[in-house]
């Protein structure tokens, strides 16, 4: 007798909590023995994941509970990883979002709902955090019904169930006993079950035959140095079997091939071998070199490939470079044209919402995404492994619609202080900015939503962070593309540009404090037409920031060690890029994060 399936995946805005509901999931079944330590958000395996607390790349994993396997794919929340949503959900039958008692439905929300609504699922609706200050858990199911009536749901998707949860103390209830557990008066068990309860009687079984002919689509691509690369999807129909040998259909239509070498299931955290796989399950296969998202592997008798997976198209792109700069080569371990067009060749072949594209010159690629942290991301990930190359402005990809010049534009949420509400909406109104609506909460906060150009979002960021003082919630996702509404005012101010190469001193740095703000600290290495600073005046000005000071008798070297200066704005990734105009390049090398003109030579630019 077949074990019974259930195919689920978690799906909200970013920071909602899907990755801490999923670990009291996986505690509360068994998987770990009784006093060992485990980390939070075991799910989120990779480096950047667990630095950032937000989830980039889909996992699987599953559960037993009442004689059936749930298995359970933890997706991201940010729509720049949008990739990951979509080709996830073909996978599963069902889908839980969660949303926030206290924030309520984000951009993400809707961008992760729609995907899950256009696929036909009934998600099955989870208000977490209900342990919050100020929750209001009803509020948040009657804006998730507004929701799901904006984004045309049908009657029965309307018709979806919910529970409350808090992924922090690991416990879900129903809403007869939301009132005695928030009062504290409820003398029952808390545990995960009623989501459990709720999985198996609301996310129908798969529909595949095991008797059809072999269907199986890749969605998630891994590598191991065992067994090379290994192809996760779900079996829509059929049976496949480890050693036999299969045919894979690519995405042109041609047929290839290949012997299964092992075949995986999921069980908590692991993978465990597994003979044969029927319709429903979700498994890992080896022994496709050759494979690629979208691929079907299917029976050589009879090859029947299923639908293209379709991913939303990039809407941002960035000129990757060798580096060219006077440090280059210096710091890091890959640097030719070649490493680095193999390495961006080698990220297209798991990041299915990138484009790279070959330009008029060997030495440089376009590369399009989803958004300044999916590219930015990539950037980091390639910083790590030792890369070393330039980057270029982000700008938006323009579309013909209609014979129509297009942007792409993005629906924007903030929660900002109430003092600060007037000045956000005064500078998103330079930015060319619709309000669509605003709140006053009534605990000090505001709540704003905006229709905005993509463009307009480009560098606003560190701008709103100042305007709220650091207090202010944004978050923004992709719309449609809308007819351009013409030119932007620039609002930066001009750079500090060093005219020297060599260290730069406390005495160089204190002389030129009132020019601006500096990027750099005593001591940094610098070179000619590498950017230092912020002038306070709209130009740009070449300054030496290697000066020393002339010892005489009457000056001691140890002068500059009394001198205090100002703190210099540091340079994130992610900021630098936000920041650098169109003549202007971040170096990006495993030690530093340079800003630099694009031409060095102060007589060319």
């Amino acid at each position: 007798m077949t074990t019974p399936i259930r195919n689920v995946a978690i799906i909200a805005h970013v920071d909602h909590g899907k990755t801490t509901l999923v670990d009291a999931l996986l505690k509360q079944s068994g998987l770990f023995r009784d006093g060992e330590v485990v980390p939070t958000c075991v799910m989120d395996s990779n480096d950047l994941e667990r630095e950032r607390g937000i989830t980039i790349l889909s996992k699987n994993t599953a559960v037993r509970y009442s004689n059936t396997s749930i298995n359970i794919v933890d997706t991201p929340g940010h729509a720049d990883f949008g990739g990951e949503v979509e080709r996830v959900l073909g996978m599963v039958e069902g889908c839980l979002l969660l949303v926030d008692a206290n924030e309520g439905p984000m951009p993400q929300t809707r961008f992760v709902l729609r995907k899950a609504l256009e696929k036909g699922l009934r998600p099955i609706v989870i208000v977490n955090k209900i342990d919050r200050p100020r929750a209001e858990p009803m509020t948040a199911v009657d804006k998730v019904l507004d929701l799901f009536i904006e984004l045309g749901a049908d009657d029965d998707q309307c018709e979806f169930p919910y529970l409350f949860a808090s992924g922090m103390q690991g416990y879900v209830v129903e809403e007869d006993d939301l009132d005695a557990v928030l009062a504290d008066e409820y003398d029952g068990k808390l545990d995960m079950q009623p989501l459990l309860d709720a999985v198996i009687a609301h996310v129908p079984p798969p529909a595949g035959d095991p008797d059809k002919p072999l269907q199986l689509q890749v969605t998630t691509l891994e590598y191991s140095d065992f067994l090379g690369r290994i192809v996760v999807g779900k079996v829509h129909n059929g049976t496949i079997r480890a050693g036999e040998t299969i045919a894979m259909v690519k995405d042109d239509g041609t047929i290839q091939k290949g012997r299964v070498s092992k075949l995986f299931g999921f069980e908590g955290l692991s993978r465990v071998e597994l003979a044969d796989a029927s319709a429903g399950n979700i498994v890992a296969v080896a022994g496709f070199a050759d494979a690629n998202i979208g691929f079907t592997l299917t029976s050589p008798d009879n090859p029947q490939a299923l639908p293209l997976i379709s991913v939303d198209e990039p809407t941002l792109q960035m000129l990757f470079s060798v580096n060219d700069s006077p440090f280059a080569g210096k710091e890091g371990d890959f640097v030719t044209s070649r490493q680095l067009r193999d390495r961006l060749m080698r990220e297209l072949e798991t990041n299915v919402a990138l484009r790279v594209e070959p330009t008029d010159s060997p030495d440089r690629f376009l590369v399009s995404g989803r958004g300044e942290l999916h590219l930015g991301i990539l950037i980091e990930n390639m910083r790590r492994e030792g890369y070393e190359f330039q980057v270029a402005q982000p700008r938006v990809i323009f579309r013909e619609v209609s014979g129509q010049p297009c942007e792409p534009f993005e629906y924007l949420v903030m929660d900002v202080p109430d003092e600060a509400s007037g000045s956000c909406i005064e500078r998103l109104g330079t930015r060319k900015a619709e309000m669509q609506d605003m709140q006053v909460t009534g605990n000090g906060r505001t709540n704003l939503e905006f229709v905005i150009p993509a463009r307009s979002l480009i560098g606003f960021r560190s701008e709103f962070i100042r305007v709220t003082k650091g207090e202010g919630i944004m978050s923004h996702s992709f719309l449609d593309y809308r007819p351009m509404v013409g030119a932007l005012e620039k609002r930066r101010n001009g750079v500090m540009i060093s005219f020297s190469q060599g260290d730069s001193t406390t005495y160089a740095l204190r002389n030129a404090e009132d020019r601006g703000v500096f990027f750099i600290t005593p001591g940094t290495k610098v070179y000619a037409g590498m950017i230092v600073g912020e002038h306070n005046r709209p130009q740009d000005i070449e300054l030496n920031v290697c000066k020393t000071k002339q010892l005489t008798n009457h000056r001691a070297a140890t002068g500059d060690e009394l001198v205090h200066l100002q703190a210099p704005e540091e340079m994130s990734l992610e900021r630098a890029l936000e920041y650098i105009a169109k003549d202007e390049l971040v170096e990006v090398t495993p030690v530093c994060v340079r800003l630099r003109k694009a031409q060095l030579k102060a007589a060319r630019r």
